[in-house]
């Protein structure tokens, strides 16, 4: 071939990959082995570039490490329950089932072409039968030991896709799919008990040495470990059998700013005052419209209610302050009561403001002679502040020494307790929807709540199903919903919820290491595929995915289905950058925007234009979006220039945590490098050059190149790898070498260049007389002796000012040094005749004369 073809290279090659099974996972021998996922992809039907260049990051450490000599698991799955199926039914008329499958086979068709090193024999999606049967297995299991339990709570409801939304899937108090607002209701639900590992999940990030800062500040945060008060208000007059209000705050020290007690909407004391007062039901409405998360809930609007109850200060008793309802507090944390300080929190002040409520001032700045009424005063806990109660001997401490003092006053009195509690919530996994895994459990009006039998899993869902009704079809289909209770055989009815689709995510990557094991993992495999090596993926996932997994892998643990080394599954992180792209955008005769797709440009310089001449506006480096139609195809991109082309693109413009634009321009200079890369290959095979002295200089550039790039794939720095080998390309081009010598470098480029071209590695291995695949070749090593430079470069300075340099070798006696420099043209230009007053030399440092 005498030209870089990649339509006929790059099948050519994978087919021989197929053929060999060179990327299925074996446990062979007593290599090492190395464990490497990409967060697996949603069946949305098309890959995008930003698609690209995760998985061929993965593909990079995967091929990595199998030419290092590890026993490598790199696999690829579809986390295929979801809204959008649903959505997709009731939309285009087209079952869930057939979608999901149709994109999934859509979706691997794209993939393929662009070569990644996978083990495909392990694929599967989350809508399989045989994964949702483990997981419900798993399910049992978890119920068995106390990890999952039942009970009434105040959820989030999206009244448009009408199901139940974890507090994470709640953005800005609207539903993260439909964006709508969601409301709080009241319903049974299953969750699982992720809060009884607060603790243990936060201690344990400090040991994620190899994860982001980033994400393990978002977890440490979401988790929130909070150190408080505990304690009792008495009411004024006893009322529905309460006498006294439990409180928890996490600052007793502002006890003495109190201006009223606040109640949370749902809390016991409220539910009983609503039944007989009818105002209170009517504002309680109100104020339950809105997600139950702390986010949603600051921004709200804060409203109240005045129950007419009062509390005693628990310090004077003569203190009296009102009760109210409020809509800002949260039943599910602390005790769905607090006092409110107005002085010392904002959204107590705004409260107040709106309610016509007494402000206290406790503490002032040391700087400050009286209290600032424009806003409230929230120092850190760190700073100093001067308190004007003096309350608990206090009177110059930081908010954090006074918390402490206050706690420890209030329990030596008897008045109170320091407890610790943490921001993270149960997990609520119930969804009133069809596409995703059943529970696997019966409601018998004899037994209860009864689970299901193991031999009768998976309980799959059924197909003869329709969405032309809101809600979940499963309450519709009484040949499914109907049964016989496992316990007594006695009529009874399914569990028709299904499961949050993140419990899907949450241990798939166990289930790769035996996807068709009958048993959820086996525990065997796990032992030695466990844990994953490495992940890569976004960093949207810090929280919800990536705590739920950790969650998982020590409730996996408990039941047998992990070794206890897979306590935490992934041992290092990499969250990469988006791929983003120029919009280019006109307006239409109403002045709406109108965006169009980058091959109907035609970009110049700083401007662009429609095809027809029309001028058009660019918004240079925007997030890839279909509604923007700056999206990248892939396949486009294989058809004009190969899928290498893609790959080293993706990885050679920024580094890989950072986004990288997309341009036409850098793909094309892409592909006339692999091009020129070719073209350098095949000369080097057609030539028939003898030894010259330029040899030894080449062999030595080729370890330093081998040095570079092993450094750079370790580190993640790709781009960095791939700068060198554009100069060891321009090297070996340049070099005067002779065949044999060439041929080692342009071998060793291609082994170099594998794991990001492996197509073009594969033919120039080839054409250069390559044992086998490329794939399948020992990574170079370098040598360190070729690593020492023998010579170095000096600057030479005359007074003090750069002047120019020489090249001398390392060892050259000082007074030699002397002489060179001495006879080098910008001195002798410098001297002019004349002998030097000073002559420095720092022996391969500088050389300095002064004049």
């Amino acid at each position: 071939m005498s030209r870089y073809d990649p339509a006929t290279i790059e099948p050519k090659w994978q087919a021989a990959w197929t053929e060999a099974e060179t990327f299925k996972a074996r446990r062979t021998g007593d290599k090492p082995k190395y464990y490497v996922l990409e967060m697996f992809p949603y069946p949305s039907g098309r890959i995008h570039i930003g698609h690209v260049r995760n998985y061929t990051m993965g593909d990079v450490i995967a091929r990595y490490k199998l030419s290092t000599g590890h026993n490598v698991l790199h696999p690829m799955g579809f986390d295929a329950f979801g809204l959008a199926a649903e959505n997709a039914a009731m939309d285009r008329g087209i079952h869930p089932k057939t979608w999901t499958y149709s994109n999934i086979d859509d979706m691997v068709a794209q993939m393929k072409p662009l070569g990644f090193g996978l083990d495909w024999s392990r694929m599967f999606a989350t809508c399989d039968p045989e994964y949702y049967g483990q997981q419900q297995a798993l399910f049992l299991d978890f119920l068995e030991q106390g990890f999952v339990y039942r009970k009434n709570a105040v959820v989030n409801w999206d009244p448009v896709d009408m199901t139940v939304l974890a507090n994470e899937q709640v953005i800005d108090g609207k539903g993260w799919r439909s964006d709508a607002v969601v409301e709080r209701r009241e319903l049974t639900q299953w969750f699982f008990k992720i809060s009884d590992m607060a603790g243990e999940l936060l201690d344990a990030i400090d040991e994620l040495e190899d994860w982001p800062a980033k994400v393990k500040l978002m977890q440490a945060n979401w988790i929130g470990r909070s150190r408080g008060l505990e304690f009792a208000w008495d009411l004024s007059a006893p009322v529905h059998g309460f006498d006294k209000i439990d409180v928890y705050t996490t600052r007793p020290d502002t006890l003495m700013g109190a201006s009223f007690l606040g109640l949370s909407p749902d809390h016991p004391l409220v539910k009983m005052l609503e039944k007989d007062n009818a105002e209170l039901a009517s504002a309680l409405a109100e104020m339950r419209k809105g997600g139950t998360t702390e986010e949603a809930l600051e921004k709200a609007e804060k409203l109240g209610f005045d129950t007419g109850l009062t509390v005693r200060h628990p310090l004077d008793p003569s203190w009296e302050i009102p009760v109210w309802v409020a809509n800002f507090i949260l039943m599910d944390y602390g005790t769905g009561a607090i006092f409110a300080c107005p002085a010392h929190d904002q959204r107590d002040l705004d409260f107040c403001r709106k309610y016509d409520l007494p402000v206290i001032d406790t503490f002032v700045a040391l700087d400050e002679p009286a209290p600032v009424e424009a806003a409230a005063f929230v120092p850190p806990k760190t700073e100093k502040v001067k308190w004007i109660s003096h309350f608990a001997g206090l009177d110059e401490a930081t908010g954090q020494e006074a918390v402490d003092a206050t706690i420890d006053w209030m329990q030596a009195k008897g008045l109170g307790t320091g407890v610790e509690k943490f921001r993270l919530r149960d997990w609520g996994l119930s969804r009133q929807r069809y596409w995703g895994c059943p529970i696997p459990v019966v409601h018998c009006e004899t037994c209860g709540v009864v689970p299901e039998k193991k031999e009768n899993l998976p309980i799959a869902l059924p197909d003869d199903v329709t969405f032309d009704i809101p809600g979940n079809p499963l309450d519709r289909h009484p040949t499914w919903r109907d049964c016989a209770c496992p316990k007594c055989g006695a009529p009874a009815k399914r569990e028709t919820d299904t499961m949050d689709t993140f419990v899907d995510s949450s241990w798939y990557y166990a289930r790769f290491t035996a996807p068709h094991a009958q048993t959820p993992t086996d525990l065997e495999d796990a032992a030695y595929w466990m844990n994953v090596d490495q992940y890569i993926g976004g960093i949207e996932h810090a929280i919800l995915h990536l705590l739920y997994s950790r969650f998982f892998a020590r409730a996996m643990i408990a039941t047998g289905h992990l070794p206890q080394t897979a306590k935490e599954p992934f041992n290092a992180l990499f969250t990469q950058g988006m791929v983003t792209h120029a919009i280019y955008q006109t307006k239409d005769a109403n002045g709406r925007r109108v965006y169009h797709y980058p091959e109907d440009v035609t970009v110049e310089g700083g401007s662009a234009r429609l095809k027809d001449g029309t001028d058009v506006e660019i918004i240079p480096s925007a997030k890839m979006s279909k509604s923007k139609n700056n999206v990248v195809d892939p396949q486009a991109i294989i058809a004009t220039y190969g899928a290498d082309t893609a790959r080293w693109f993706v990885l050679s413009d920024s580094p890989p945590e950072r986004d990288v634009e997309w341009t036409a321009s850098g793909a094309e200079a892409a592909h006339r490098h692999l091009s020129r890369v070719y073209r350098i290959a095949a000369d080097i095979a057609a030539s028939d050059a003898p030894e010259t002295r330029e040899d030894d200089a080449l062999l030595k550039e080729t370890h330093k190149c081998i040095h570079d790039v092993t450094m750079g794939v370790e580190s993640f720095g790709f781009n960095a790898a791939i700068a060198r080998l554009y100069a060891f390309t321009n090297a070996l081009s340049k070099s005067r070498a002779g065949k044999e010598a060439k041929t080692f470098a342009a071998k060793t480029l291609a082994q170099l260049m594998a794991p990001m071209t492996p197509h073009l590695s594969e033919e120039i291995w080839q054409l250069l007389g390559g044992a086998g695949l490329i794939a399948n070749a020992t990574w170079p090593e370098a040598d360190e002796a070729m690593l020492v430079e023998d010579t170095v470069t000096l600057p030479i300075q005359v007074n003090g000012k750069r002047r120019g340099e020489m090249e001398v070798p390392r060892d050259m006696p000082k007074e030699e040094v002397e002489k060179l420099a001495l006879a080098h043209e910008a001195v002798v230009r410098a001297l002019d005749g004349a002998q030097p007053k000073k002559l420095i030399v720092v022996p391969g440092r500088i050389v300095n004369v002064v004049v």
